[in-house]
């Protein structure tokens, strides 16, 4: 072939070949599914985890919560540890060792040994959040940035489903032993964490030192920011404790829907993990609505005004009513209207408050903040539920750290948008 013969044979295959960012978006977006997978696969089942092991309410709550104490305190350090060793690196070993560590759980004979596997997943699952983002930032073009984040967002919402769905069915249906999702998830997302391996790259470390040189010198040109400077901000301190009663609520569903629906409603095998499944499938199409409206609203504060009131009856109907029908229903405007709608406001909203220089240590704090509920949630509920005898006062909790945040979110203000750099002005 003459020159002139291959160059139209170059730009054909020019034509087909996948942009960079469009592998980096299918990896991300498988791991944030085998995230959540991992992390609640285990709640339809739980009610077999407790035959095994002679748990009661409370314990069974404790398994969550020690999974996602180590993961919240976990989080900071990730992301300084990722500075400065590499953030695919860190992210890669932690999500193999977190697949690794999901299958160890299944194999542990006692519930002191189950409760450290899980604690050390939370830990190892710890070092995707922070990396993540970060990798995905330098991934995607800026002008595909929204459409690129809001995909691989979705693979929580697909991740828990996902999990629900299978969990119940092998366990609840075909009657296999609880340990073998356990088994199934560990193997999924070792491969998950090797394919994102291959796939992503990550900037040199001559251009990641220079980001560094850049971000370190906008920093010194303005005020310091600290962690008390930004809960000195009002309206920063207000999104924080809102995304607390949020994530409350989402937790206290993901986590005890499933045994609430076995136990108080009847459903049997794979009905329970169907649906369970309804909140998180239900909440991908949510979040990009409400995302587009509010942006197209300008405005975040009335936004907010309606989401959590419509959360907050639907929780509510979803114990209080008795048809199957108004059930469903229920906890399908739940997920429209729940936490992972009202999600990318309040992410939005932080950036409007901090100076950019601050991002790091804000989005920090705002996931720390949150996940605090994520820890409480699953403990307080099933202490609540052992000691009334109903899994209904958690759900009931649930509508009132919901009001409590809607209580707090008349004090957020809402003017021109301005940048603060961690005080109120």
């Amino acid at each position: 072939m003459t020159p002139r013969e291959t160059q139209p044979q170059m730009q054909q295959n020019k034509k087909f070949m996948i942009p960079y960012w469009w592998k980096a978006v299918f990896a991300f977006t498988l791991g944030w599914m085998f995230i959540n997978a991992n992390k609640y696969f285990l709640n339809p089942i739980l009610g077999e985890i407790g035959l095994e092991y002679s748990l009661n309410n409370t314990q069974l709550g404790l398994v969550n919560s020690i999974f996602f104490l180590t993961y919240t305190i976990a989080q900071i350090p990730a992301g300084a540890f990722s500075d400065k060793f590499g953030r695919k690196k860190l992210l890669v070993i932690g999500f193999i060792l977190y697949g690794i560590l999901t299958g160890v759980s299944g194999l542990m004979a006692g519930f002191t040994g189950f409760l450290v596997a899980r604690a050390i997943a939370g830990i190892s699952s710890a070092t995707y959040y922070g990396p993540q983002f970060a990798l995905s930032s330098e991934a995607i073009p800026e002008k595909h940035r929204t459409v690129g984040s809001a995909i691989i967002n979705s693979g929580s919402g697909i991740g828990i489903a996902f999990g629900f769905i299978l969990s119940s069915t092998l366990v609840l249906d075909k009657g296999m032993s609880w340990s073998v999702p356990f088994y199934i998830f560990g193997v999924l997302t070792v491969l998950v964490g090797i394919l994102i391996a291959v796939l992503v790259k990550e900037k040199g470390p001559d251009a990641a030192s220079k980001q560094s040189e850049q971000l370190e010198k906008s920093s010194n040109k303005g005020e310091k920011v600290s962690v008390l400077s930004l809960l000195k901000n009002r309206n920063l301190l207000i999104t924080f404790l809102v995304l607390f009663s949020s994530i409350y609520g989402f937790t206290v569903v993901v986590t005890w829907l499933p045994k609430f629906l076995e136990t108080e409603r009847g459903f049997e095998g794979s009905q329970v993990g169907l649906i369970s499944a309804l909140v998180p499938l239900a909440s991908i199409p949510g979040a990009l609505v409400a995302s587009y409206i509010s942006d197209r609203l300008g405005r975040k504060k009335p936004f907010v005004f309606v989401l959590i009131p419509i959360a907050a009856v639907a929780l509510w109907a979803t114990v209080y009513v008795q048809s199957t029908a108004l059930l469903i229903t229920a906890l399908v405007i739940y997920g429209l209207f729940g936490k992972i709608a009202l999600d990318p406001i309040l992410i939005s909203t932080v950036s409007e408050n901090v100076d950019k220089s601050a991002y790091g240590i804000a989005f920090s704090l705002f996931n720390f903040m949150g996940m605090m509920s994520s820890v409480i949630a699953p403990w307080f509920v099933g202490f609540l539920a052992d000691k009334t005898g109903s899994m209904a006062t958690g759900f009931y909790s649930a509508v009132i750290v919901l009001a409590v945040g809607l209580v707090l979110m008349m004090f957020f203000k809402e003017g021109p948008t301005e940048k603060a750099m961690g005080v109120q002005k």
